[in-house]
């Protein structure tokens, strides 16, 4: 037991699977260096991840939540065998710096998606560039949603933004709900690129930022890149890979 970690959320049902799987542990003497198991939904292994941003260890995910996409099912009968066969993948995640309305710089990091949200009744009005290239000179939308591989099948597949494989080394830029041009669908960008989101009228159009849940208010200028100093490790049971995921979202949205 010294040898791995077991991370629960506070709820009945999390709590219930960690004693089950302690005992499942105990009883076959299970050990593994570097290893942390997160038992919650997606929302509480983002946090843990990001709360581990330095570590080199590996997370497990079980899923207690809803969706629970970036987790794997608890098996009673074969829990021992999936974590001692699970396959890994990395992930780097974004990286955003948010200057806000009166200078100060807020960063954060985001391994699903950096969202721009208007923050008033009135709708956002801001450019965005991908480096020193234009790639549209004034949105005025509801905000706009730039997400990973790995994340673009949570809040960017709601928004109709496309599904990136996890290897694809792109990132996606979604508006929300556009309304100037109205029929700009956004943009799939080199995963190297540095986006920024600038704010063309932060005195009548505020917005704001939001990396995974974490939010920044009366943002000026959002610049957003992969940060590919981080790298989570995740583990998956062999036949629910989080690339098959990905895959499973893609053919139903193209039979929908």
């Amino acid at each position: 037991m010294k040898k791995l970690q077991i991370i629960s959320d506070k709820n009945d049902k999390s709590l219930n699977l960690k004693r089950k799987l302690i005992n499942k542990i105990k009883k076959n003497n299970y050990s593994k260096n570097n290893l942390i198991i997160v038992i919650g939904g997606d929302g509480f292994m983002l946090q843990t991840l990001k709360k581990n941003k330095n570590s080199k260890k590996k997370f497990y995910g079980i899923n207690s939540g809803n969706y629970g996409f970036l987790m794997n099912k608890f098996s009673p009968k074969n829990i021992i065998n999936n974590l001692s066969k699970a396959n890994m993948v990395s992930i780097s995640p974004l990286e955003m710096v948010v200057k806000n309305k009166n200078n100060q710089l807020k960063k954060s990091i985001a391994i699903n998606e950096v969202s721009v949200l208007r923050q008033s009744r009135q709708a956002a009005s801001i450019s965005i560039k991908q480096g020193s290239r234009q790639i549209i000179k004034k949105l005025v939308s509801d905000g706009v949603l730039v997400s990973t591989p790995a994340g673009s099948t949570a809040y960017n597949l709601s928004v109709h933004g496309p599904i990136l494989s996890l290897h694809s080394k792109k990132l996606s830029i979604s508006p929300i709900s556009a309304f100037r041009p109205r029929r700009w669908k956004g943009r799939i960008v080199n995963d190297k690129s540095k986006i920024v989101i600038t704010n063309l009228n932060p005195l009548k159009r505020p917005i704001s930022a939001v990396a995974d849940n974490l939010e920044v208010r009366n943002a000026k200028v959002i610049t957003i890149k992969t940060s590919k100093k981080i790298k989570f490790n995740l583990l998956y049971d062999k036949n629910r890979s989080l690339q098959k995921k990905i895959k499973i979202e893609q053919i139903r949205r193209e039979t929908s």
